[in-house]
């Protein structure tokens, strides 16, 4: 006869939530670099576009964070460490990546807050920001539908990998680099440099 009461896993919450703690201190320690990045080239604390730019970030990763712990907290942890099984070409990659995106900033602060190399449009910036809005928004959509949806390829097979074809996926076979290329766009237009 099945147990009526249901089964928990206290070492498996406990392993979550360390995961999720470990998460959480790896996107402040980002977030804290993003800020050296920006504010050191640009010479001290005073550049408000910077400002801008990482106030909004952070609220808007704390928003998806929040929303996606509530309706898919499996991809919260999932997100939130690497994993076995990762191909070596991939976190190559991803590493060139978060050092490409990353070489933005400076390059805006050294060009927006210092030398003022270039003018640009504020339109230029609010259409930067509408592209990071919708990007975020449709990210967060891919996450709570898919929670296989890992930072880095791999075949989850121990956690029952299938195909998703619900939400955002009856749209494109690949939501999220879809809305990715948005977050490509708009990042470079937000700190009103041409040189980004």
């Amino acid at each position: 006869m099945p147990d009526p009461q249901p089964h928990h896993n206290p070492d498996g919450q406990q392993n979550a939530r360390r995961t999720v703690r470990c998460g959480l201190l790896a996107f402040g320690a980002y977030n804290l670099l993003l800020g050296v990045l920006m504010f050191w080239p640009a010479g001290g604390l005073g550049w408000a576009r910077g400002w801008a730019f990482l106030l909004t970030f952070f609220g808007l990763n704390v928003a998806s964070v929040v929303y996606l712990w509530r309706t898919n907290p499996e991809i919260v942890v999932a997100r939130s460490t690497p994993h076995r099984g990762t191909r070596w070409w991939d976190r190559v990659l991803f590493a060139v990546l978060n050092l490409l995106v990353l070489a933005i900033f400076p390059l805006a602060a050294l060009d927006n807050a210092r030398f003022h190399w270039s003018r640009v449009p504020l339109w230029v910036a609010v259409a930067g920001y509408v592209l990071f809005v919708f990007s975020m928004a449709g990210i967060a959509w891919v996450l709570r539908v898919n929670k296989f949806a890992e930072p880095r390829v791999r075949i989850q097979a121990e956690r029952g990998q299938r195909v998703i074809d619900t939400g955002p996926y009856a749209i494109v076979r690949h939501p999220l680099y879809a809305t990715s290329l948005f977050l490509c766009g708009g990042i470079p237009l937000l700190p009103q440099s041409f040189p980004t």
